[in-house]
């Protein structure tokens, strides 16, 4: 593993560690490429105000400190400026607009919440069988990915459903199509295969199986330790091998740029 686009920091605050630490670790360990991608802020219509991503007026000094880093480590380290948003398409305009401008790169989709940021909307929080459920991630996620503004696909297995299997393995195809007619890889969540949460699974990677889509680690770290986790990262190759998966380390960061964002 030679690339890392999922990189948290404190900024998110349920993360630790500065960017610093996290570039440092990176390059202890052989990284060539380390993209942070903080949760992204966002500014509600109805006054909600996120406690577990970066604030908005943060932002700013995000960038700021990773431009700075980026032209200190040049000669040993590629640094990328990105966020990992989710796709709310009553703020989407909103949310363009309010990072026109700012210097982020690139944004991954890591859909968390169906629509609105409260504990019983979030996706990987406690099993479901809701039919509704699954397919409101799925229809989000299919429309985010299809925005042309994401790079990749964080964590695109998150949905913890235990209803009907055919059900299941149906929508699981129809996000599968979704993500790859948009060209977007499909991320091996290191985070969930290292803490054992319901993602990724192998049911879905099973279905990648011969679409020859890309598949791209992502280390999803919230401590510094973590940006290159040795363990996790042969466990997540041998379900890449498993499944014949077409592991790429590329990802499109110029989407955003070519979109005047």
């Amino acid at each position: 593993m030679k690339a890392n686009y999922h990189t948290h920091t404190y900024r998110c605050h349920h993360a630790s560690g500065t960017e610093r630490e996290y570039i440092e670790e990176a390059i202890r360990h052989g990284l060539r490429v380390l993209g942070f991608s903080d949760h992204s802020p966002y500014i509600f219509r109805d006054g909600h105000y996120s406690s577990f991503r970066m604030f908005p007026e943060e932002l700013e000094g995000y960038v700021k400190t990773l431009s700075d880093l980026r032209d200190e480590y040049a000669d040993r380290i590629e640094i990328h400026i990105g966020l990992e948003a989710e796709y709310y398409p009553a703020n989407w305009e909103d949310y363009i607009s309010f990072l026109r401008g700012k210097g982020v790169e690139y944004l991954i989709l890591g859909q968390h919440f169906a629509g609105r940021e409260t504990p019983d909307v979030l996706y990987s929080a406690g099993a479901s069988d809701s039919v509704q459920r699954l397919k409101d991630y799925v229809d989000t996620v299919v429309a985010g990915a299809q925005t042309g503004l994401f790079s990749y696909v964080a964590h695109p297995d998150m949905i913890n459903f235990t209803g009907d299997h055919d059900l299941y393995i149906s929508e699981l195809n129809r996000l599968a199509d979704g993500i790859q007619s948009a060209g977007l890889p499909f991320e091996i969540n290191l985070l969930g295969l290292r803490e054992g949460r319901n993602y990724p699974t192998e049911v879905f990677f099973k279905i990648l199986e011969e679409r020859n889509a890309p598949v791209i680690l992502g280390s999803d770290a919230h401590e510094a330790k973590y940006v290159y986790h040795e363990k996790t990262i042969n466990r997540a190759m041998e379900i890449a091998r498993k499944y014949h998966l077409n592991v790429t380390e590329e990802i499109d960061i110029t989407r955003l740029k070519r979109n005047g964002i």
